[in-house]
């Protein structure tokens, strides 16, 4: 582990002393089961390092194709994914897990609770046990990370349900706990559980994420009681976490208008005691279906901004369809350009470094570097091949009237 710690602190230029300063304190988290020590790429999440970028992979009842999760796989990973989650639903929902983790560089998360309601079928065969087996089988199977929605408690749903939401409870794990709760009146397991939970997630190592079961679906519930009910219970549940020197996070919202953002970032922190936060998106607007992985960069890098640690991506796919694996790419790409302009924002060290070696590049008109330095240089070659540029170096947008030829004229003049 220390090799892997002073790997992490030479990446994110931070002193390892410190670094594990933040991790006992629990304000960094390093997602890494002991049976995957030896990953390629292992990443921290939290307090003063980059913001990182997951991508959700995985098939669903309706398409499940192993071959072409592991293309996602490996599309996100060179796109610039730091984690990947497998979300498969299905039956062969640990066919697939296996070959991700067998062939992820990049620490691999999971929601256990898909898997339960995957091999039991119906809601009314699983049992409090169930959800229990399956975090610990994909434990021993080496996940690195689980989203748990133990906060989807009995007390929050009341608050839930005299709720007016417009949008509902729209995540799958809090909903089909919901569900199983309400057919069986009887309390969360997760909850009820989380001590055992506890034992298992320190026996492997792994970081527990914090569902938010409650988070919002549209703009309309953002910030409302339901969603707070739940996050007050998070935070109790980090403090137990820690207690046990379980590495812990946080997941957010959701859909949230922009003037919100910095209100839920700020809560959660303050709430869940500087634990690392996890936000989808958030989507700024609930009418970019098509275009949510732009919806959700517009929000991701405010809440970046504004102290979130953690993105996850959005795609074009997303309110549509099951991402392809082109889906996959633009939406990397689009929430890495959100945490970057999140770490610039923050003044993070050296996180300027290759936008100005980029703007001397575009100085110069050299597009050779600009390939190197651009976040999608794939994109830039394409483009290069497509519309070759002139003997002076202009592209098609300006041609001989360039205002950077004018500039390097006047340079050589006054040499």
């Amino acid at each position: 582990m220390k090799q892997i710690l002073k790997k992490i602190a030479d990446i994110e230029n931070i002193e390892v002393n410190k670094l594990c300063q933040k991790i006992e304190e629990g304000r960094v988290v390093v997602p890494l089961n002991f049976a995957r020590f030896d990953i390629q790429k292992p990443a921290a999440i939290g307090e003063g390092l980059t913001v990182k970028v997951n991508a959700n992979i995985g098939g669903s009842p309706a398409i499940t194709d192993i071959e072409k999760e592991l293309a996602k796989l490996k599309v996100a990973v060179s796109s610039g994914a730091d984690t990947v989650m497998d979300l498969t639903i299905g039956e062969s929902w640990q066919e697939v897990l296996k070959e991700i983790l067998l062939q992820s560089p990049v620490p691999v998360g999971t929601v256990p609770v898909y898997s339960a309601i995957s091999r039991k079928k119906s809601l009314d065969e699983l049992t409090g046990d169930d959800f229990l087996k399956f975090i610990r089988i994909q434990g021993e199977m080496g996940v690195d990370f689980m989203t748990i929605h133990a906060g989807v408690t009995k007390k929050v749903i009341e608050v839930y349900d005299k709720s007016d939401r417009l949008g509902g409870m729209v995540s799958r794990g809090g909903k089909l706990l919901y569900r199983w709760m309400k057919k069986n009146n009887k309390e969360n397991p997760l909850y009820e559980s989380f001590d055992e939970i506890l034992g298992i997630a320190k026996n492997y190592n792994i970081t527990l994420s914090l569902g938010d079961g409650l988070r919002p679906g549209c703009l309309s519930d953002a910030s409302d009681s339901a969603q707070y009910a739940e996050l007050y219970t998070l935070g109790d549940l980090v403090r137990r976490c820690r207690e046990k020197g379980v590495s812990v996070m946080v997941e957010g919202p959701g859909h949230v208008p922009l003037n919100k953002i910095k209100e839920n970032v700020v809560k959660e922190k303050e709430v869940c005691m500087g634990a690392p936060f996890y936000v989808l998106g958030p989507l700024t607007t609930d009418i970019g279906a098509g275009y949510d992985h732009i919806t959700g960069a517009i929000g991701g890098a405010v809440a970046a901004w504004m102290g979130a640690d953690f993105l996850c991506y959005l795609t074009p796919a997303e309110h549509l369809h099951l991402p392809d694996i082109e889906d996959v790419r633009i939406g990397v790409i689009a929430t890495k350009i959100a945490a970057h302009s999140g770490d610039i924002a923050r003044g993070l060290s050296n996180a300027r470094d290759l936008d100005d070696m980029m703007s001397q590049a575009r100085r110069n008109l050299d597009w050779n570097q600009m390939e190197k330095y651009a976040i999608d240089s794939k994109s830039i070659r394409k483009t290069l091949e497509k519309y070759p540029k002139r003997l002076d170096n202009a592209c098609t947008m300006c041609g001989e009237y360039c205002a950077l030829i004018e500039l390097k004229e006047n340079d050589t003049k006054k040499i």
